[in-house]
């Protein structure tokens, strides 16, 4: 068996979105994944997954021929300048404008950006703010 190395938060273990046009979201999420530097973890028949996200198409054996509902997924941004980058970067694969980068009144120094994907999930990318990070993640090896 091959080993696999993930990286992992503290409360989602994963999420899959269930799409219409794979390709579609496929360009949409390969280019915001690649301003946020998350690196894209594979891709198959039918789907793609990075890190604790995974991608398919109705038909895929998981999806069970249900596509999803509209959901809210936020991204972590190292800075302000990679919320901005996603939000172009997500307006030129796709994306529609859902509230552009700028403070937010959630707390001190929240940034974000939000964009529509291809199904109309409404995708964040967030910085918090100066902060200090006892680690950059969990990383989980098996």
């Amino acid at each position: 068996m091959e080993t696999q190395e993930l990286h992992r938060g503290r409360l989602i273990d994963h999420l899959q979105l269930v799409v219409r046009d794979l390709p579609a979201s496929q360009g949409f999420y390969g280019a915001v994944f690649e301003v946020l530097e998350i690196p894209m973890g594979g891709t198959g028949d039918g789907y793609f997954w990075a890190d604790e996200l995974f991608v398919s198409t109705a038909d895929s054996e998981a999806a069970q021929g249900q596509l999803t509902g509209r959901h809210h997924l936020a991204f972590q941004a190292k800075d302000r300048a990679a919320v901005d980058a996603f939000y172009k970067a997500a307006l030129e694969h796709g994306g529609t404008d859902n509230g552009a980068p700028g403070e937010r009144n959630y707390h001190p120094g929240y940034y974000a950006a939000f964009v529509l994907d291809p199904d109309g999930n409404n995708i964040e990318a967030v910085f918090h703010g100066a902060a200090k990070r006892s680690a950059p993640s969990v990383k989980v090896t098996f």
